[in-house]
């Protein structure tokens, strides 16, 4: 009787084993979302100034402006994934990075800031995705410009929002492009003149 209930504990632990190892991969977690900010926003900084041409501007910090291009660096190298961009805010003495939420590249996010302020933010799009919209749109810019939509300028947003397009024919653009590109590509219509040339002297 208790080599029956040995043998049949050995089953269901090698059952158990089995299963485990059968199971699916783990996926990674997606980081927080709705933003958070580095340790470094605990303190308050006076901003910095510079004197030129006998005004004084805002200017970004070192340790500032060295966190934002170790994060940047890395953003578009190693977390292209994630990463949709960054802005510096002077006044307050902060950089905000925008990034689809990602535990490992909030983690190189922490690591990158040290000891500055670092707000970092939701975006709906990566640098990378919008990018290779940014291209295919140029791309066709002259099969646009034949059909009647004059085109500026083409943007991909920095807080990922979606890739800009400059246009006085917002309307036909909007009803038009879609069509082309399909309902659920990233397109942000703004009103924008045509670019006109500076004329020599």
């Amino acid at each position: 009787m208790r080599r029956c209930r040995y043998r049949l504990r050995c089953l269901l632990l090698g059952a158990v084993l089995v299963t485990g190892s059968c199971g699916e991969p783990e996926v990674s977690e997606p980081g927080l979302i709705g933003g958070w900010t580095t340790a470094g926003c605990e303190f308050s900084r006076r901003p910095e100034t510079v004197q030129v041409g006998g005004r004084i501007l805002p200017a970004t910090p070192a340790a500032l402006e060295a966190a934002m291009a170790r994060i940047d660096a890395g953003g578009r190298a190693g977390h292209a994934d994630s990463y949709a961009g960054i802005e510096v805010d002077q006044q307050r003495v902060r950089a905000i990075v925008y990034r689809v939420p990602s535990a490992e590249f909030d983690d190189f996010i922490r690591l990158s800031a040290e000891n500055t302020c670092i707000v970092v933010r939701d975006a709906a799009h990566s640098l990378a995705e919008l990018t290779g919209w940014h291209d295919r749109i140029v791309a066709d810019l002259g099969a646009w410009q034949a059909g009647g939509i004059r085109i500026s300028s083409v943007v991909a947003r920095h807080d990922g929002a979606g890739v800009e397009i400059g246009t006085g024919d917002v309307d036909l653009a909007r009803g038009e492009m879609p069509m082309r590109y399909g309902s659920s590509a990233p397109l942000v219509f703004v009103e924008q003149a045509p670019v006109v040339p500076l004329r020599g002297r």
